[in-house]
């Protein structure tokens, strides 16, 4: 095969979960021997075109500012959209690709993605990791009209969508295509990097016996897992650890100073190192994140591959009991469910599944390959 993949953001120049994915699988897909394109912004030093680890990266626009105001900016997305089209749309007539993966967010390089192909029978597989709907609300206020709108108008564009979950699928098939139209190709995992992750004792820092790791945000209901693990601490003599940062950060803080077990509590803030959070994973005996709101939910993956016992919360709109299946604890969104959740996890409660062997099913190696057939099948025409 021969793949072009759109993504405005590449990995590693700029990190994040979609770009991770990409060259995750992009890499993999070359070492099988396939011909690997990445169509992105040019935020690598050296020429526009170059090739990392085996995939070509293609700069069809220059490097620029991502976010205005804490959000992603739109006019970015609009001028990346409108770069991408002429220089794939000339790849694609001359056949040097089979097949395009576009990243849906943030929406408008689909639409680019779509119109470039226009003219030739060479699919376009997207990837659909959350679909919005009314949290457009929340995200644009005022606006929030027009992130809808290209939302749905995405959905419709003639596609092979791939969703990163079954809830993520099931979103999709309630403002478009039909649910049986759609893969499901969940996120990834690099198990052997999380299981050779240094400890934060290695390092002379100090480990927790429950750790969070996640961006400070309201549906991440970190101030629910603060008063649930205040109600055990004294219990079981434990620590938590809340890694991460975000608007919510001064709030927590202020709350968990207000704790009964406040010495117990640290907000570590940002970890520059990805395997600084492994690290402090793999010294954790449980990992909480109370999250009504998980496309996927890849923290749960990380946290199983590093031998916590892991506690979600059961919602409509989080894939948690999907990736934790019985290898974990699924609590209610309340403070008293989760804190008897902690109770049973911090007591060791045995699980009928080992998380570790929950993880695997999420190795990289086993996303690509699903990704690969799932590509194979849409260029074959068997989707």
């Amino acid at each position: 095969m021969d793949l072009a993949f759109v993504s405005n953001v590449v990995y590693p120049y700029i990190t994040g979960g979609a770009e991770k994915r990409i060259h995750e699988i992009a890499t993999r897909l070359s070492q099988n021997g396939h011909d690997v394109t990445i169509y992105g912004r040019h935020f690598w030093d050296g020429p526009k075109e170059t090739t990392h680890e085996g995939v070509t990266l293609r700069a069809v626009a220059p490097e620029t500012d991502l976010y205005t105001d804490d959000r992603r900016s739109i006019t970015e997305a609009i001028d990346f959209a409108a770069r991408l089209a002429y220089p794939l749309a000339k790849r694609l007539h001359n056949e040097n690709h089979d097949l395009v993966v576009a990243s849906v967010f943030p929406y408008f390089p689909v639409l680019s993605s779509k119109l470039a192909s226009l003219g030739t029978d060479i699919p376009i597989v997207t990837t659909w990791h959350e679909v919005w709907g009314d949290y457009w609300d929340d995200y644009l206020g005022t606006l929030a009209p027009f992130g809808k709108l290209v939302e749905h108008l995405t959905v419709r564009v003639p596609q092979h969508p791939i969703a990163v979950s079954g809830i993520t699928a099931d979103r999709l098939a309630g403002i478009g295509p039909e649910r049986d139209s759609i893969e499901v190709v969940p996120n990834g995992i690099d198990v052997e990097q999380i299981q050779n992750a240094p400890r934060p004792e290695e390092r002379g820092d100090d480990s927790f016996d429950v750790l969070f790791a996640g961006r400070l945000i309201a549906d991440k209901n970190v101030a629910m897992l603060l008063d649930a693990f205040d109600d055990v601490a004294d219990k079981y003599d434990a620590t938590l650890g809340i890694v991460g940062d975000g608007p919510e950060f001064d709030r927590l803080e202020r709350q968990a100073n207000t704790l009964t077990h406040a010495d117990r509590v640290t907000l570590l803030g940002f970890l520059d190192e990805y395997e600084d959070v492994l690290g402090h994973m793999r010294a954790a005996d449980v990992f909480a994140s109370p999250s009504t709101r998980e496309g996927f939910g890849i923290t749960y993956a990380e946290a199983m591959a590093a031998d916590c016992t892991v506690i979600g919360v059961q919602h409509p709109e989080s894939a948690a009991s999907e990736v934790i299946g019985d290898a974990g604890h699924l609590a209610d969104p309340t403070v008293d469910s989760v804190a008897d959740s902690l109770d049973r996890a911090l007591a060791g409660e045995t699980l009928p599944t080992d998380p570790t062997k929950r993880a695997e099913k999420y190795d990289w190696d086993s996303v690509a390959d699903q990704a690969e057939a799932a590509y194979q099948r849409a260029i074959d025409g068997r989707w």
